[in-house]
């Protein structure tokens, strides 16, 4: 009876299970290793990213006011969406700044040259490093009297030096910083909740 359980047509039962068995699992790890390299294709590896592939961001819930930093190139990118009353006072500082209407080729082409240096008004897209000597500014959105300006209504000031620049990113004449701030090529998905960073509007797919 221990012979009939063990052997069936002269081939050993218990060995052919534990082979089954084997080469059952050797598929499963075999799946695995196809899937790993297909899944991080659907998502720019840190070289990719490094190298310049484009980074979304879902800016639905940004509210006015709000600040969301987004990594591009390796490089911070600053979404801020503004209130009206921050878009009407960029409008009121061009005697101070450096370059008000943005002549410097600091933007792309399609980015007007208007004081809201931007594809949508309420939203402004900048690459956070400070014309200077490379330093993140950090975002003052507070209007009011501050130590580095007493007619300040808000915008971005670098500890590193003390360069200033408005809530478009334009440079505060007197400043280390010799130029606004730069806005990489930039587009809108669908009902403009979709913010690309990295491909212009033509690149679009």
């Amino acid at each position: 009876m221990s012979e009939m359980t063990m052997t069936e047509n002269g081939v050993n039962v218990s060995r052919r299970r534990l082979l089954l068995g084997a080469t059952t699992a050797m598929g499963a790890v075999g799946a695995a290793g196809v899937a790993v390299p297909f899944l991080g294709s659907w998502n720019p590896s840190a070289k990719a990213r490094a190298a310049g592939a484009p980074a979304k961001a879902d800016i639905s819930k940004l509210e006015e006011g709000q600040q969301m930093i987004v990594e591009w190139r390796g490089k911070p990118v600053w979404v801020v969406k503004r209130s009206a009353e921050s878009l009407a006072a960029l409008k009121t500082i061009d005697d101070r700044l450096s370059d008000p209407n943005s002549d410097m080729p600091q933007q792309p082409e399609y980015i007007p040259h208007t004081a809201a240096r931007s594809v949508r008004d309420d939203v402004v897209v900048l690459v956070g490093i400070c014309t200077h000597l490379g330093c993140s500014p950090t975002y003052m959105p507070e209007v009011g009297p501050q130590p580095f300006d007493d007619q300040w209504v808000g915008g971005f000031f670098c500890p590193c030096h003390g360069s200033r620049f408005d809530l478009s990113g334009r440079v505060y004449a007197g400043s280390p910083a010799p130029k606004n701030l730069v806005i990489p090529p930039h587009f809108y998905e669908g009902d403009s909740s979709i913010l690309v960073v990295g491909l212009n509007p033509e690149e679009k797919s």
